[in-house]
């Protein structure tokens, strides 16, 4: 059982499938940093506020004596639009990624020959004078 287990874990495309994991995790933070460091500030501009901070508020909440708000019903569509930008990013770059490889692949495995042999004419003459003898 463990061995099967170890041929398992070892085949090539689920060691691939991993490290594509952790590639993608890894340049998800990429992007996720270059949207709220980029992106968020340049589209903030437009509405005078943080690309992620902004929100509708459907009921005010209270303040408490330390200043926090609780009680605050709001929908955030800024940190929404902000997720939406991320994946369109990383969805992108991965279709390319995808796309430059399957080109390299298509450049590495050549056709693969069909064996010419006989034609069906051809073999049927050769059946025609096996039965003649």
């Amino acid at each position: 059982m463990l061995k099967e287990f170890k041929d398992f874990a070892m085949k090539g495309n689920l060691v691939d499938i991993a490290v594509g994991f952790v590639m993608g995790a890894a340049f998800k933070q990429v992007v996720t940093s270059f949207t709220g460091g980029i992106v968020s500030p340049l589209i903030g501009l437009i509405f005078n506020a943080d690309l992620k901070d902004l929100k509708h508020i459907i009921s005010e909440g209270v303040a408490n004596e330390a200043g926090k708000i609780t009680g605050e019903v709001a929908i955030l569509y800024g940190e929404f639009l902000t997720n939406v930008i991320d994946f369109i990013i990383v969805a992108f770059i991965m279709f390319m990624v995808v796309k430059a490889v399957n080109a390299m692949k298509k450049k590495e495995e050549p056709a693969p020959e069909t064996p010419k042999g006989p034609s069906q004419e051809e073999l049927l003459a050769e059946i025609r004078d096996l039965l003649k003898k």
